[in-house]
């Protein structure tokens, strides 16, 4: 075979083909922009000594506070299952927070879960910072457009919230307690009931605590899930309303 049949049977390959393949094996742009980021971690980065210095440590056992701690990690990691489970998490929770804490904004008190929002006994700003009660969940709803949703996320939540249930019931103060600093939490994640005063006395305490849990998995985690696995694509593809 000649020299120049040779070389034209050689595939041609192009030059743009070639620019194309070095951009597909570029790294892919960061999901979450990087002022998103530092703006969270900077309130974050205010809020931890602040709940330490006027709540103590166990304030951070609330599913709440968990969620805003496992949501910086996720935001950093872009790592959609653990936006998910503070999704799962706090969607509902934090919905009727906003509902009890507009009641009491009116002069009603519906659960009572809010009212440390207007105790006059803690400092407005630590009180003020409590606010992210509000905009955690829009923050949350926001990331998983730009993450999706990993549907493990619902079991690894009821898992992560089970256990949180039962190291609050047998190892933190029960509702009542009187306890040195007064600002620290008590009945922390309801274990007792919605009255920090005082026990539910209407069923067994340990039978309660089962049963706590399994409300929130079926009123709370569940509904959450089924919405956001029906409105949400899956994981590392965008939110969508169809």
């Amino acid at each position: 075979m000649s020299r120049d049949r040779l070389i034209s049977s050689l595939p041609a390959v192009s030059l743009p083909s070639l620019a194309t393949g070095g951009e597909q094996s570029a790294s892919p742009k960061h999901k979450i922009p990087l002022a998103a980021k530092v703006a969270y971690s900077g309130f974050v980065a205010v809020l931890i000594p602040v709940y330490l210095r006027n709540y103590g440590p166990t304030n951070f056992l609330y599913f709440c506070d968990v969620a805003l701690l496992l949501t910086l990690v996720g935001m950093w990691l872009e790592n959609s299952l653990l936006i998910s489970m503070c999704s799962v998490g706090l969607l509902l929770p934090q919905f009727l927070w906003l509902v009890d804490f507009g009641g009491h904004l009116l002069g009603m008190n519906l659960t009572g879960m809010t009212g440390y929002m207007f105790d006059s006994n803690l400092p407005l700003f630590t009180r003020g910072l409590s606010l992210f009660h509000g905009w955690l969940p829009v923050l949350l709803v926001w990331l998983l457009t730009r993450l999706g949703y990993d549907q493990r996320a619902f079991p690894a939540w009821t898992v992560l919230a089970s256990a949180l249930v039962l190291v609050c019931y047998f190892f933190l103060p029960p509702a009542g307690a009187h306890l040195a600093n007064p600002n620290a939490p008590v009945n922390v994640n309801y274990v007792y009931g919605f009255n920090d005063k005082e026990p539910q006395h209407w069923m067994n305490q340990h039978l309660y605590v089962l049963f706590w849990i399994g409300v929130l998995w079926s009123a709370a985690f569940l509904p959450t899930h089924l919405a956001l696995r029906k409105f949400c694509r899956r994981t590392a593809k965008p939110c969508s309303g169809t």
